[in-house]
């Protein structure tokens, strides 16, 4: 899944002008976008209030959904660059496709990492046998300049590490948390974890004090740091906490997302992460030219074409509100 918009625009993002360098309380509310012919998602990030969290640069809500007499999830293959896709589900299923051969479908609580590197294309698509419904979160990391352009590859690993507190099951995505570590590869200090709580629990989840973070609330009721947070919605947070108290009013399903704030300043247009106006450009004629993606075999349907490059000069610049 990703940004499929026809007129898309250009996020300027990244750069520590404006990280908030202790702990807050941000409510930030989705923007709804609808996603291929039957799915519709609430976007968090890029946000109008807040671009990044550490080096998380997009986020996508979906369902749940019932999906049981539609297609469900239909992605034609389209390109990336200069980022990871962490695909996640709470149900569901998703089959993943890209132009380096991979073909996974990938169930709740399994992380789907793509890393774009230099250049990929993917699809993804619910398998035509399907369960009735369709819930997960579709987020990017973006890479460093030191390792942007890396070799493009797959990762899928259906087991992986859990922190336990009493009404609390934290699975961790990515990097680490409470001593715990995925093996997804990551490229700056970050992490990402799926929290499952129960009815009634109240726990104080560890933090680095240097990283920001934020939470997404996926289902249920809580109260992240006493800000009641409904599904959909994303609490920001800050930097200088060393832990984060949460209360579940009933089952509950968050994401917490983190990491060091990230340094460099980005241009995010469409699919594509890159750093000056020319390597967007150059993305977008080689996807149209059919050069340096790749193919996508296997899939039923024709790709995507890139929308129109905007009139205004691309920039990249720090973090804007």
């Amino acid at each position: 899944m990703s940004n499929l918009d026809r007129e898309a625009v250009p996020s300027v993002c990244g750069g520590r002008g404006f990280v908030v360098a202790e702990p807050v309380r941000e409510l930030l509310s989705p923007r709804r976008v609808k996603l291929g012919e039957s799915t519709e998602v609430r976007r968090l990030l890029p946000n109008l209030g807040r671009r990044m969290v550490g080096a998380w640069a997009f986020v996508d809500h979906y369902g749940p959904d019932d999906i049981a007499d539609e297609p469900g999830m239909q992605v034609p293959p389209h390109p990336h660059m200069g980022l990871q896709t962490v695909s996640w589900l709470h149900e569901g299923e998703v089959l993943h496709r890209d132009s380096t051969g991979s073909l996974q479908t990938i169930r709740p609580r399994e992380l789907g990492l793509m890393t774009s590197g230099r250049a990929i294309s993917h699809s993804e698509e619910s398998p035509k046998t399907h369960a009735r419904y369709l819930h997960g979160a579709q987020l990017w990391v973006a890479l460093p300049d030191t390792h942007r352009h890396v070799e493009p590859h797959f990762q899928h690993h259906a087991d992986l590490p859990t922190v336990t507190a009493p009404g609390l099951t934290a699975t961790v995505i990515l990097g680490s948390l409470d001593g715990a570590t995925s093996p997804g590869s990551t490229y700056t200090p970050i992490v990402g974890a799926d929290l499952t709580l129960t009815a009634g629990a109240d726990v104080r989840v560890p933090l680095n004090p240097d990283f920001e973070y934020a939470v997404l609330a996926m289902s249920g009721e809580s109260h992240v740091d006493d800000v009641p947070v409904l599904p959909g919605s994303m609490l920001y947070l800050g930097c200088g906490r060393t832990e984060l108290p949460v209360r579940a009013g009933s089952d509950t399903g968050l994401m917490l997302l983190g990491g060091e704030p990230f340094e460099e300043e980005l241009v995010m247009w469409w699919n594509f992460i890159g750093r000056s106006q020319d390597d967007i450009t150059q993305a977008r004629e080689d996807w149209m030219t059919g050069s340096r993606f790749g193919e996508v075999k296997g899939y039923d349907g024709d790709r995507l074409d890139a929308p129109e490059l905007p009139s205004v000069p691309l920039k990249a610049r720090g973090r804007v509100r």
